[in-house]
């Protein structure tokens, strides 16, 4: 207050004043260099008429179509769809699993009987899920309603921990009203009960909670490190996002989460070794190797794959790719804690589709599916600042 009774501002009092925000909350693009922002958009123009024209592919490399079998399939035509030959095996194991045999006992004899691999020992899967599916009562001939309601409590825990999520970081209502329901888009998939055996689907459910629990700004780790846990122990394909977490957070200086992410690797490592080893008993010099996982499948493996086991499974190819690529575009726009992981852990992830998988390992889309989806929300505010950047942006790159 001055001699006369007025008040001072800031800058009159002599104290720091804030800058105008040179963008919105949470918008990453509408502070960038307008070459940058230019170049960026370019590349958004190229990468959406791209995936337009890139088929999907399953199975031998036929181009799918809307009646084809997908993680979505109709609930109702189940009992007349014939049962997928991996999902067969992975019956039989659950099956023998509650008659009270051990996995390990029996495993290379149903794969043998499937002419599936035993080499290498990757081609085996953990049996955590198969334990837990027989402890569940999952049945391909009869409903579970044990890992029913497990399933919906799933969905509903990915649901509100993104809710939180979303109220706890920078966005806004309209974002977090659609994101949620975006979310349960994405996550509704895990309701499908003909695929309760299959790995991937409970997996990318569990990445989806952890990536949602996660706040690394309030030091709250615990329990996203406890969902990851569980995802890694039922696929294998968990671990990058587990080694993504643990870079994040030694990139943050939080040593002690890092630390905790460090040791969940390092148990999966010795978890996997016991689990290789006990594969390699019971595995004979006639069996065959499996083939190569590295198909080069470029732009249309990670389309293929996220399309395919989601619920973009319903949309013609030329609407599903551009959507996916609008979902990174999303997560990218997003100026938070949330968009800078889920965007590095979606493009990693994609970057292996592309190089790594098989048209027939389509399904391994379902490890990122379910959360991918909340990246639309985002999109209208990362147009819009893409499009400020170039009009209005400083100079420079």
């Amino acid at each position: 207050m001055g001699r006369d009774g007025a008040y001072l501002t800031q800058a009159e009092a002599g104290l720091p004043t804030r800058p105008a925000a040179p963008f919105a909350m949470g918008d990453r693009f509408a502070a960038w260099p307008r070459l940058r922002a230019l170049a960026a958009l370019i590349a958004l123009a190229m990468m959406l008429a791209a995936s337009a024209f890139v088929p999907l592919t399953v199975g031998r490399g036929e181009v799918a179509k809307p009646a084809q079998i997908s993680l979505t399939g109709n609930a109702g035509k189940q009992a007349e769809r014939p049962r997928d030959d991996d999902l067969t095996l992975y019956d039989h194991a659950v099956t023998r699993i509650r008659h009270g045999e051990n996995y390990y006992d029996f495993i290379a004899q149903e794969h043998r009987k499937a002419d599936y691999p035993l080499r290498p020992g990757l081609a085996v899967r953990l049996p955590t899920l198969a334990y837990l599916d027989a402890a569940m009562g999952v049945d391909e001939a009869k409903p579970a309603p044990i890992a029913m309601g497990a399933a919906v409590v799933l969905m509903l825990a990915v649901i509100w921990a993104w809710w939180r999520r979303l109220g706890d970081e920078a966005c806004s209502e309209s974002q977090r009203l659609f994101g949620t329901a975006l979310i349960f888009l994405g996550a509704s998939l895990g309701l499908n009960r003909y695929y309760f055996v299959l790995h991937e689907l409970w997996a990318g459910m569990l990445i989806a909670l952890s990536l949602g629990l996660h706040r690394p700004s309030r030091g709250r780790w615990l329990g996203a490190w406890l969902a990851a846990a569980l995802a890694l122990a039922i696929r294998e394909h968990t671990l990058p996002y587990v080694l993504l977490m643990g870079a994040m957070a030694l990139w943050r200086g939080h040593r002690r989460e890092a630390g905790a992410w460090a040791l969940l690797v390092a148990l999966f490592a010795l978890a996997m070794a016991v689990h290789l080893h006990l594969v390699a008993l019971h595995t004979l010099p006639t069996d065959p190797t499996g083939p190569s996982w590295f198909a080069m499948r470029g732009l249309g493996g990670w389309l293929s794959n996220v399309a395919l086991s989601s619920n973009l499974r319903f949309l013609p190819h030329w609407i599903a790719g551009p959507a996916i690529i609008a979902m990174i575009l999303g997560w990218a726009g997003w100026r938070s804690e949330a968009g800078a992981t889920a965007t590095l852990l979606f493009l990693g992830y994609g970057l292996l589709f592309m190089i790594a998988g098989r048209d027939d390992n389509f399904y391994w889309g379902a490890m990122i599916a379910p959360a991918m989806f909340v990246g639309l929300a985002f999109v209208p505010m990362a147009l819009a600042g893409v499009w400020k950047a170039v009009w209005t942006g400083r100079e420079g790159i």
